[in-house]
């Protein structure tokens, strides 16, 4: 899916899946911190993620407390 617009990103529901959003016109930092935020709204518990990244996706979701 593609398109243009001003937004930041997130997750939202397209056609009754579960999708994320991100906007590539943002910088990077945003862009991850956008991805690691909706992250939270699933179990990774039984997922491999490699420990750099799980600390990100940590980090960043414990920041928007």
């Amino acid at each position: 899916m593609k398109g243009k617009g001003d937004f930041s990103g997130g997750s939202c529901i397209v056609n009754e899946e579960k999708v994320i959003v991100i906007n590539n016109m943002k910088p990077i930092e945003q862009r991850l911190n956008i991805i690691a935020s909706c992250f939270k709204d699933y179990d990774l518990e039984g997922l491999y993620i490699v420990p750099a990244l799980r600390k990100y996706i940590n980090d960043a979701t414990r920041l928007e407390l």
